[in-house]
């Protein structure tokens, strides 16, 4: 049981685990976690979703945490615009780790260490449910955008970018 998985319980969340075996074959593939879930599991990329962090240039201990599909990137000056920052950047890994607890491939926006503002691209808005990271490596959890938005406080915004 991850923290993730026991703070939805704790908040009686409605959520569906999704479990698969991890493959750390060929470093592209390991490295894309998102995808490597999204196949796994048989859903469209544009429903799983990837928890990224990002740090604000000129305040490391402003962190925003952005959930956007796997099948596009992050829009670091949508970001900001959204959150109110001047300028973002990319939080570096052993940070991102840290501040959530969680490790790359794994990192949930649920049940990490820290509360951070959260921003949740627009486009989850279309699904009943979307699937982000459960905590760990090959475990993903399926959650209703609206009690992602709800129990995190978070706020939708046009983040992402088409790879």
């Amino acid at each position: 049981m991850t923290p993730a998985i026991r703070y939805l319980e704790k908040h009686k969340i409605d959520f569906k685990i999704y479990e698969y075996e991890h493959s750390s074959a060929g470093r592209g593939q390991a490295d894309n976690f998102g995808q490597q879930a999204s196949q796994k599991l048989a859903l469209p990329e544009s429903q799983v979703f990837k928890t990224l962090m990002a740090v604000d240039e000129h305040n490391s201990k402003n962190l925003i945490v952005a959930v956007v599909p796997v099948d596009s990137s992050l829009d670091l000056k949508a970001l900001a615009k959204a959150a109110k920052i001047k300028r973002l950047q990319m939080a570096p890994l052993d940070l991102a780790e840290r501040v959530s607890g969680y490790v790359k491939g794994g990192i949930s926006p649920f049940g990490q260490k820290k509360r951070l503002a959260t921003y949740l691209d627009a486009s989850a808005q279309q699904f009943s449910q979307i699937v982000v990271s459960g905590g760990k490596r090959g475990l993903s959890i399926g959650v209703s955008p609206q009690d992602f938005c709800s129990l995190l406080n978070a706020c939708y915004a046009n983040i992402r970018t088409e790879l």
